[in-house]
């Protein structure tokens, strides 16, 4: 006998957030059930022929011969319309008072819930009796699978939202995601993809109320099995991921709906951490990893991009990944074969590249992770992309700089970097006017924590200061143009909104580069203070201007100062340092 997933077996769609890739049968889409109750022209049929008596003989009424065509009891009648179609239009006419828009408010929803909650009871009582015989309730499924699917509307008020969390149906519904009809758990998953969906409608306290209820029902259901015998119990926690097979197309699409719930969950702070559970992003690497045969699927791009969502959003979630999954080493070795060759333009697997960098950077602003970027040897791998690759390289340089900046194994970083020969790389970087924007920020940023975090009198630190000396002090004349020009720029933005807001002020001198300006301040600083021959040069290079050290890089370091309140302990330690850096221009 066939098991009851497949004799409910069916294709599902995605509805709102994304785009997922056509399934082979698109009439299934649950948005058609949403807003018709069917295809007119598939229901449609032509005209049987007449039926044939015993003797060979057609029987039935004769077609009407065309004489009477125009007639008032022939075929057609008066207007072009049979009597009877006639007859029904003057019913409709007479009774349209009698129809109403359906009001989608709080008494509906009661009517909704109430439909809901009886099916879903209705559908545990026949599944525990007749558990072994599926012909017994596979009606109640089918009715489950619609009442599912009526929920969709209400996506549309969220102004419900908080009234559906009130009584009970939010927990009611995530409670089918351990249905043991996988169909009815991935049309669970899809409404509450859509619910989620951060389209701007819901108001924030909305989106809560509805959020706080699903994740109450989950830990809820973790303890009482939801009514229903668990597909899977020990992987509930991971949404029942793990039940999915993705050679089938509704179970790829059900993988996607449950990514896509992760996506809206994850993008909010609150709800971050309580996601980035260690089975949720166990299984979020285990699939980024999975090799496909035809480049990168959707899944596998989507598995990444949530992975990178939620990477940010919390500092939690990455010393879990960092410490206790070993995901740097899985960022890497997913990187590796992108050192010499790039994926193709626009294309999920370009996407995925991108996603997989972005999370590889989330990481290496935490200890744990500068470590282990250093332990699996990722300061080498990005210097072999800066000299070799193509689209890797501008990746490649912008966790170089987070994994160098900070606190915590930074100085380890920028010591490995040294010791790799990383240097003539970042500083021929530096020194190619085809270096773009963007790029030439991450070096700036990369200077900067060499000297800030190198010990001094350290042959690293050395090495590193003589690359600014050699050739004539060509690096330092190259760092005095480039902040003239910044400088300009920033001037610039200052005059323009020089009777603006305060904010507006300041993101506008950001947007012009004031932080470039016053990473170069720095640096040069930092040279003044360590070399006579750096601070001679400087000195000559501002006096072309009738600029000076008080006048220029004091003053920036100054401005930064006044912007460092907080009581953190690594702010506390830039403000040592940034005024240390300041009796030395005095």
């Amino acid at each position: 006998m066939a098991s009851i997933d497949e004799l409910f077996r069916k294709p599902h769609l995605p509805s709102s957030k994304r785009k997922f890739e056509a399934p082979t049968n698109p009439e299934a889409s649950y948005k058609a059930t949403k807003h018709n109750n069917g295809d007119v022209k598939a229901n449609s049929r032509s005209p049987s022929p007449p039926p044939i008596d015993d003797d060979g003989i057609e029987a039935g009424p004769e077609p009407p011969s065309a004489e009477l065509d125009d007639e008032e009891d022939g075929r057609f009648f008066g207007g072009g319309i049979t009597k009877g179609a006639s007859d029904a239009l003057t019913y409709v006419e007479e009774h349209e008072g009698a129809y109403r828009e359906e009001h989608y408010d709080i008494a509906w929803l009661r009517r909704l819930g109430l439909s809901f909650e009886r099916t879903i009871s209705k559908n545990a009582e026949l599944r525990a009796k007749y558990g072994d015989e599926p012909q017994k309730f596979m009606s109640s499924e089918a009715d489950l699978d619609a009442e599912i699917k009526a929920l969709s509307i209400l996506s549309e008020h969220p102004e419900l939202y908080s009234e559906f969390a009130r009584i009970g149906c939010a927990g009611s519904l995530v409670s089918l995601l351990a249905h043991d009809n996988t169909d009815i758990a991935i049309g669970a998953m899809e409404i509450i993809s859509e619910l989620l969906d951060d389209n701007g409608q819901a108001e924030q306290g909305q989106w809560d109320s509805l959020v706080n209820a699903m994740i109450e029902g989950w830990k809820a259901g973790e303890r009482t099995s939801y009514g229903f015998k668990a597909a899977n119990p020990k992987n509930r926690r991971v949404l029942s991921l793990d039940r999915f097979d993705e050679t089938n197309e509704a179970d790829r699409s059900g993988v996607y709906f449950s990514l896509s719930v992760l996506d809206s969950l994850s993008s909010q702070p609150t709800f971050a951490e309580k996601v980035g559970t260690k089975p949720i992003v166990t299984w979020l690497l285990s699939r980024a990893k999975v090799k496909e045969a035809n480049g990168v699927s959707q899944n596998k791009q989507y598995s990444a991009e949530v992975l990178s969502i939620l990477l940010q959003s919390s500092s939690v979630v990455r010393r879990l990944a960092a410490e206790e999954l070993e995901a740097v080493d899985t960022f890497l070795t997913l990187l590796a074969v992108y050192r010499k060759r790039d994926p193709e333009k626009e294309s999920n697997e370009e996407q995925f590249v991108d996603d997989i960098f972005n999370a590889l950077t989330c990481l290496v602003v935490e200890a744990s992770g500068k470590r282990q970027f250093v332990a699996n040897e990722g300061v080498e791998l990005c210097l072999i992309m800066l000299r070799e690759g193509r689209l890797a390289k501008r990746h490649a340089l912008r966790v170089l700089d987070h994994a160098c900046s900070g606190s915590g194994a930074a100085t380890t970083v920028c010591e490995t970097l040294v010791e790799a020969a990383g240097l003539k790389v970042i500083f021929a970087l530096f020194m190619n006017r085809k270096t773009g924007k963007e790029d030439v920020e991450h070096l700036l940023g990369i200077f900067a924590a060499l000297l800030r975090q190198l010990p001094g009198e350290s042959p690293a630190r050395i090495r590193t200061l003589a690359k600014f000396v050699e050739k004539d002090y060509e690096k330092v004349v190259s760092l005095v143009k480039l902040r003239r020009d910044y400088a300009s720029r920033v001037a610039a933005a200052d005059n323009k909104l020089v009777d603006g807001d305060a904010d507006a002020r300041f993101s506008g001198r950001l947007e012009a580069g004031l932080y470039c300006l016053q990473t170069i301040d720095v640096v040069l600083a930092w040279l003044v203070a360590e070399d006579d021959g750096c601070r001679h040069t400087i000195q000559v290079l501002l006096a072309e201007k009738e600029e000076t050290l008080t006048t220029t890089l004091k003053a920036t370091i100054e401005e930064q100062l006044k912007g460092l309140e907080d009581d953190d302990p690594e702010v506390q330690e830039t403000r040592e340092m940034l005024g240390a850096l300041v009796e030395f221009l005095d």
